[in-house]
């Protein structure tokens, strides 16, 4: 049996919003996307927008007890915010990391979302976002500078990656976290491991300072946990660039603040902007336009409650309009939609309203007033619940 519904916009996403369209659903699948009049509604959503469920292909929810509580930094005193959360993590109980887990899973599902990327340490997140209503990719931290750590990392994720088997709604994936935590041969290792992949990348000039010229506050900063060894060879850059992107079926090159958008990269790669944290740090204008503009995949991320206000991928959309009012909304909206599900992996299934996709949605509620674009009624600041569909069952909890 089918279900038709309507609203005053349908988002596709693939293809150009229909006024007052229509999105059929079959059991778990979208039926049919139709323009006004060619089938009749069974329930109507009013003054609202359906559009595709909303991705979040990067978060770290095991922060997400953190909100408030590690003020960032300015962009040259990155360090400092880093220092921050490796002491909020070693409070923590591994109780008290499953409730923010939990907690943050919940502020995601809230949110419309039905798609996460998450990076995990230790993979901790994996019961919980398997079990949940909503899709996920886990990636499993690696950390290991040095030999032994970086071997250790590596025995661990093995050992992990045995247990945690890819579900129908959940797969397992690997982060070696970013250059100045993790030795070449481990990257190397995670690239080639088959599996998408996930590395923070040039977040602060402090990065680039320690790749390029093994100089800078990150040199002090590893100096003091007792990890840096001049000897230890640091990741090169367009090495890893190359690599990475020639071997993982996904790679994403998370925050990118710090990159030139004149790399050459493969349409596996993804850059991963995190717009209210890059505002939070103060960091220069994100080249997300230049990559855009050179064929390079773009998408959005909240990043974790340790720099972010909440994990609302939309509100992270609305902000860029904010930022830059002539960027164009279809964009916007594909970069919380169907580019992250092209980044994790899971575009064949989700991302946009199509025949034969996971009837995957939200509706989201619309200000009273008219636009000549209507993309502009969807990403102005408007309060009001949202309704999410996941897997053609409508989503009430966790």
């Amino acid at each position: 049996m089918s279900k038709t519904c309507t609203a005053r916009w349908v988002f596709p996403v693939s293809g150009p919003p229909l006024a007052n369209g229509t999105v059929t659903v079959r059991e778990d699948r979208v039926e049919a996307v139709l323009p006004h009049g060619e089938r009749t509604p069974d329930e109507d959503f009013g003054n609202a927008a359906i559009i595709p469920g909303l991705v979040n292909p990067h978060t770290h929810l095991d922060l997400s007890g953190a909100r408030g509580l590690i003020p960032p930094t300015d962009p040259d005193h990155f360090t400092d915010w880093l220092r921050g959360v490796i002491a909020y993590r070693r409070t923590r109980t591994p109780e008290q990391v499953q409730a923010d887990i939990r907690d943050g899973l919940a502020e995601c599902l809230r949110a419309g979302t039905t798609l996460i990327g998450d990076i995990a340490s230790e993979g901790a997140s994996w019961e919980p976002l398997a079990a949940s209503r909503v899709r996920a990719v886990v990636f499993r931290e690696l950390i290991g500078l040095g030999g032994e750590r970086a071997r250790q990392s590596w025995v661990e994720m093995v050992r992990w990656q045995t247990q945690q088997r890819a579900t129908a709604t959940c797969r397992p994936a690997l982060s070696p976290h970013a250059p100045y935590s993790v030795r070449w041969a481990l990257i190397q290792a995670a690239c080639r491991g088959g599996l998408p992949v996930a590395i923070h990348w040039l977040e602060s000039p402090g990065e680039s300072a320690l790749i390029e010229t093994r100089s800078g506050p990150f040199v002090t900063f590893l100096s003091d946990l007792g990890i840096w060894d001049t000897a230890e060879p640091i990741t090169d850059a367009a090495y890893t660039l190359a690599h990475g992107s020639l071997h993982a079926p996904q790679f994403l090159l998370v925050h990118a603040n710090y990159q030139s958008a004149d790399v050459n990269v493969r349409p596996n790669t993804t850059i991963v902007y995190c717009p209210r944290t890059h505002a939070a740090f103060g960091h220069p204008p994100h080249p997300f336009r230049d990559f855009l503009a050179r064929g390079v995949r773009v998408c959005l991320g909240t990043d974790s409650l340790a720099s972010n206000p909440d994990l609302d991928i939309l509100a992270e959309a609305r902000f860029v309009r904010s930022r830059y009012p002539d960027f164009p909304g279809d964009q916007l909206l594909r970069m919380v939609t169907l580019s992250g599900a092209e980044a994790l992996g899971w575009a064949d299934e989700t991302g946009s309203l199509d025949a034969g996709k996971s009837a995957d949605f939200v509706v989201v509620p619309l200000p009273d007033a008219d636009a000549p674009d209507s993309h502009e009624l969807l990403l102005a600041d408007h309060a009001g619940e949202r309704r999410t569909m996941f897997r053609g069952q409508w989503r009430s909890a966790p």
